[in-house]
């Protein structure tokens, strides 16, 4: 229990990648293609890396779920979330569902890979009137679920996510599975969205990216969107231009007639174009949401649950900041072992793990998450517009 509070003063919680960090990314892929080749020197192509075990040098400073956290309450400026329901008309609220979709996809550094998450873990986090859970439902395969509530909205998403990495040789695919659900319940409206591959590339030129099909359908207003992100070619990549340039449209589905032509970088703008009138607006600004983003900071120390990610992991990550990686291995192995333990015991007793927050369903390969309650309650950990000192 001493050690838990000990823990508790001093929680270390990451920044979130922002796109000025990117510069950062691009000297970490150079000085650690050597590193990561090494490390796949023995792997056989086709491989399945889900359960493979990277050194502290090449872990990000944050769980998975705290990466799927800020997909959603990491932004500054305009609440991109809310604004989905704030349209008058349909066709502008799928365009705004575009749009909030678009700023959920991040910038990849390279070679660097968040800790795979301990079954049980959660991630809480309030920002202004949007909060959001996650909880690792699932430690092999590695399944995390989702849920986030907008208060003054009545917005629900909900997600289950769970992915297969593949050696390929000069790269990783990564599949990503699972439904990501958004329920406008003011306008009575859900929109059913996929998701985007990962792509982690060694050679010629070491880099990650999105790349793939996403497709946003509401069956209510008969309106579906779809998304290409396009791979930046052989040469782009030698060159080490990042193109992250992104095509689509929006249509009716049941006539099939096309509404809208979307095209830009969602690392930059993105636009669309209305093709019965021509008129071509800036749907979505990068720079505008995803810049200068800050962590959580601390509300209520004593309400940080013991499952929370950055209780989990912070001797981990305090370790990794400050460079002193036999100490950080120590901490991790320390947090694999607690979670090993915890599974003897669970075998030895016949008990079954059953998540907190979600109830969970397993059809074959394929998983469905769903929350146990119907909104997401305020959490310990908060963003504010001005962020402020950590509280206890």
């Amino acid at each position: 229990m001493a050690e838990e509070e000990e823990t508790r003063k001093h929680l270390v919680i990451a920044k979130p990648f922002a796109l000025e960090d990117d510069k950062d990314s691009e000297h970490t892929a150079s000085s650690g293609i050597r590193r990561i080749l090494n490390l796949f020197k023995n792997v056989r192509l086709g491989s399945d890396l889900t359960n493979f075990q990277l050194p502290p040098q090449l872990n990000q400073p944050r769980s998975q779920l705290q990466c799927y956290g800020e997909m959603i309450y990491s932004f500054c400026g305009q609440d991109l979330l809310g604004e989905c329901s704030r349209r008058d008309l349909p066709i502008e609220r799928l365009k705004s569902v575009v749009m909030w979709n678009i700023s959920t996809l991040r910038p990849i550094v390279f070679g660097m890979s968040p800790y795979n998450p301990v079954l049980g873990e959660t991630h809480h986090v309030s920002h202004d009137h949007i909060n959001v859970l996650t909880e690792q439902v699932s430690h092999h395969p590695p399944v995390s679920a989702l849920h986030a509530t907008h208060d003054n909205e009545n917005i629900d998403v909900t997600w289950c996510q769970y992915f297969t990495p593949k050696f390929r040789g000069a790269y990783v695919e990564v599949e990503v599975k699972g439904k990501r659900i958004m329920k406008l319940l003011n306008r009575k409206e859900t929109y059913e969205m996929d998701q985007p591959r990962l792509v982690v590339r060694f050679l010629p030129a070491p880099g990650a990216h999105w790349t793939g099909k996403i497709k946003i359908k509401c069956p209510e207003t008969d309106l579906e969107a779809e998304l290409h992100l396009n791979s930046d070619s052989f040469i782009e990549r030698f060159k080490g231009n990042n193109n992250r340039s992104i095509k689509g449209k929006i249509s009716q589905t049941s006539s099939r007639d096309k509404l809208y032509d979307i095209f830009g970088h969602w690392d930059r703008t993105v636009m669309a174009k209305n093709l019965k009138t021509g008129e071509v607006e800036v749907i979505y600004n990068a720079k505008e949401s995803m810049s200068g983003l800050k962590p959580p900071t601390v509300k209520n120390l004593k309400e940080v649950m013991e499952s929370e990610s950055v209780m989990v992991w912070s001797e981990v990550s305090e370790k990794i900041l400050k460079k002193d990686w036999e100490r950080a291995r120590e901490a991790k192995k320390a947090v694999e072992d607690k979670q090993r333990e915890s599974l003897k015991q669970r075998e030895a007793s016949g008990e079954s793990w059953v998540p907190k927050h979600f109830s969970v369903v397993r059809n074959g390969k394929d998983w469905d998450c769903s929350p146990l309650q119907p909104t997401v309650p305020r959490a310990p950990l908060i963003i504010t517009e001005a962020q402020g000192e950590t509280m206890n």
